[in-house]
């Protein structure tokens, strides 16, 4: 192949792209979030950019200059940056896929691919960040060349970033647990390098050393930097060319889960067998996974924090949000789009009487049942003190008997499912009904508790919260029927809102 015919099979590639994001069913229905999303973006780019004026001023009159300061822990935006990627990113493997049958050597195709995720507009976002300290902290020192030099050197670390990213999320992606690696390596890397002797933070130097080779325009800058893209580069062709097939056959992922019985939920009858179905679509569904997993891990961060750190201590209201937000986090995540990965297969359950109602009970009961987790974890300021067993449990029944309920109420109204096996940002766009609950699920429990808190003292307002939830919760069998309903109303709309996304 030419290096004209290359040319165009990459523009033409990247049109198609243009045009998937844009041709989706739900697309013109969805404006709003489209708006919502471009305004959510546009909030973080000021927020990075505040930041980075704030960072300057904070370090403006340290005895080192501003820039080496950042330099020197640029180890945490890295890894920040790499958490955050398995959200906003997927393998190559997923977009060769549907040019499988075409007359374009796979190979091509992976190059492709991965020169695109180089240049990324994603490799470009701490930009927001690092420009205005960069004129602030570099321009005096370097001039707008070093300034110049110093965001190129950031976005070759990006660049790095993502491919080791990339190789990280190959594995992953077979087996979740592989995700323990790149942690493990990232805390062995900050304790060793900066905390386990502090007299000597070896790695803050060697972020120093190759921040300084970045506004010098010091040569050796881009020979290390491609000696790293160049075989980081290799590997990544190299598994995703193997991965393209692994994401056709997956024989193994199916064959590795025949033999799961759940012979104990048999007792259950028809809610354990959904039950069974809920606990399957999360170990076999990439998107119901990756939402899952997503806010499991949310849930334990916010709860570590709160249990092993004195951060709310002296914030009695913030400390009992906090405590509702551990408990609910993992709900409002995956709630909020409640039976829309059941709308890929909505027809067969129609297809027996009252089978929605069991499916919602199950729901219920795996998502009480999940926030054992958080109670296990609030233990600890229990015992320390921190927090008082009733408002651990009033925390708990807030979030069974009104935030779950009021989240449940979307069954009724989400018309949209969500692919099955594709990343989480293809899999089908939010609406404005979700935003809008996911919404007031976060900020109406504050409100709530701020009222009551001032007004009748954390310990009465606890009392409050236990009997509000337990009532709630009594009364699932009544709210869950009465969404079953308005579901049976719309059903009609509903299934052919589900049919017209998929």
């Amino acid at each position: 192949m030419t290096l004209s015919q290359a040319r165009i099979f990459y523009r033409l590639i990247s049109h198609h792209q243009h045009l998937h994001a844009h041709r989706h069913p739900m697309f013109e229905k969805n404006m709003f979030v489209k708006a919502f999303s471009y305004i959510f973006i546009g909030f973080w780019a000021v927020y990075l950019m505040m930041l980075g004026f704030f960072v300057y001023e904070m370090f403006s009159q340290s005895a080192i200059e501003a820039f080496d300061v950042v330099d020197g822990y640029m180890i945490f935006l890295l890894a920040i940056d790499f958490f955050l990627r398995f959200g906003m990113q997927e393998t190559p493997a997923q977009d060769v896929h549907s040019y499988k049958l075409m007359p374009i050597p796979i190979r091509f195709l992976l190059d492709v691919f991965l020169v695109r995720m180089g240049l990324s507009i994603y490799n470009f976002f701490w930009f927001f960040f690092l420009l205005p300290f960069g004129l602030l902290a570099v321009v005096k020192f370097y001039g707008f060349v070093g300034l110049l030099s110093y965001l190129l050197g950031w976005w070759l670390l990006f660049v790095i970033n993502s491919m080791w990213y990339l190789i990280c999320r190959t594995f992953v992606n077979r087996n979740v647990y592989f995700l323990i690696v790149p942690i493990l390596i990232y805390a062995a890397l900050i304790y060793m390098g900066l905390f386990y002797d502090s007299s000597h933070a070896w790695l803050f130097d060697v972020g120093v050393w190759i921040g300084r080779l970045f506004v010098e325009r010091n040569p050796l800058m881009y020979v290390i930097t491609f000696a790293l893209i160049v075989p980081l580069y290799a590997i990544n062709r190299k598994l995703q060319y193997i991965s393209v097939y692994t994401e056709i056959s997956r024989k193994d992922r199916v064959h590795k889960y025949k033999s799961q019985h759940y012979a104990l939920l048999n007792r259950l009858g028809t809610i354990g067998e959904y039950l069974k179905i809920e606990i399957r679509s999360i170990i076999r569904n990439s998107v119901v996974r990756k939402q899952f997993l997503s806010g499991f891990y949310c849930m334990l961060a916010f709860c570590i924090i709160f249990a092993f750190t004195g951060v709310y201590d002296d914030m009695p209201m913030m400390k009992i949000y906090i405590c509702v937000y551990c408990f609910s986090c993992l709900s409002i995540m995956t709630l909020t789009v409640v039976l829309c990965a059941e709308g890929n297969y909505i027809d067969g359950l129609m297809a027996r009487k009252e089978s929605i109602l069991s499916l919602l009970k199950a729901k219920y009961y795996f998502n009480c049942f999940m926030m054992i987790v958080p109670f296990l974890i609030t233990l600890f300021p229990i015992v320390k003190g921190k927090l008082t067993i009733a408002e651990a449990l009033g925390c708990a029944f807030f979030t069974s008997g009104v935030v779950m309920p009021f989240l449940f109420q979307l069954a009724a109204y989400n018309d949209s499912a969500i692919n099955l096996n594709a990343r989480i940002t293809k899999s089908g766009r939010s609406t404005k009904t979700q935003i809008i609950f996911s919404s007031f699920a976060l900020f109406l429990p504050m409100f709530i508790m701020y009222t009551m808190v001032t007004l009748l003292g954390e310990d009465i307002a606890a009392v409050c919260m236990i009997s509000i939830g337990i009532i709630g919760t009594i009364l699932h069998p009544l709210w869950l029927r009465n969404i079953y309903h308005r579901f049976m109303r719309r059903r009609y709309t509903i299934m052919d809102g589900f049919r017209n996304s998929r």
